[in-house]
């Protein structure tokens, strides 16, 4: 939503990313949505990351919502793959300069801590699942059974 206003890294980029994701998760956790899925490429070892992260869990700890955490982990060969794909590019604009993409994902790998091992910062409610050969819809029905998470399935009217 900020991209075609100021470019991923720009210093208005990074504040108004961070006032939606606030006030967007502070209208959600007051409403009566029984839920959000909040994703987020975690650098683990960076803890402005975590800041953020304790942030978002404190709009909606305060108001008394369960909060499960899933990482995902798939291998880099699965991701690079992925990173391609019509539906992400379609959805991501920022992923449309494949090479550029691609080199910032491998560079993040090399870069950076992006999984756990064992240490995650909120152990009691932590899945750690490795996506590579899965589905989304398989991956999302062992989440829902782990977590006991009703599942609604909506169902749109045709086209």
């Amino acid at each position: 939503m900020i991209l075609p206003f100021f470019a991923f890294g720009h210093p208005a980029f990074h504040r108004l990313v961070s006032e939606f994701r606030t006030r967007i998760c502070e209208e959600v956790a007051g409403s009566d949505l029984p839920g959000l899925i909040f994703t987020y490429v975690w650098v683990l070892d960076r803890p402005h990351d975590k800041e953020l992260v304790d942030h978002v869990v404190a709009i909606f700890r305060a108001r008394g919502a369960d909060i499960c955490f899933v990482e995902l982990t798939a291998t880099q060969a699965e991701r690079l793959q992925r990173n391609a794909t019509a539906f992400r590019l379609a959805h991501k604009p920022s992923k449309r300069n494949l090479e550029r993409s691609r080199c910032q994902l491998i560079a993040y790998d090399q870069q950076y801590r992006l999984n756990s091992n064992g240490d995650f910062f909120y152990p009691d409610r932590h899945l750690k699942l490795d996506n590579t050969a899965l589905e989304p819809d398989a991956v999302a029905q062992h989440i829902a059974a782990v977590f006991d998470i009703p599942v609604v399935t909506t169902i749109l009217p045709p086209n």
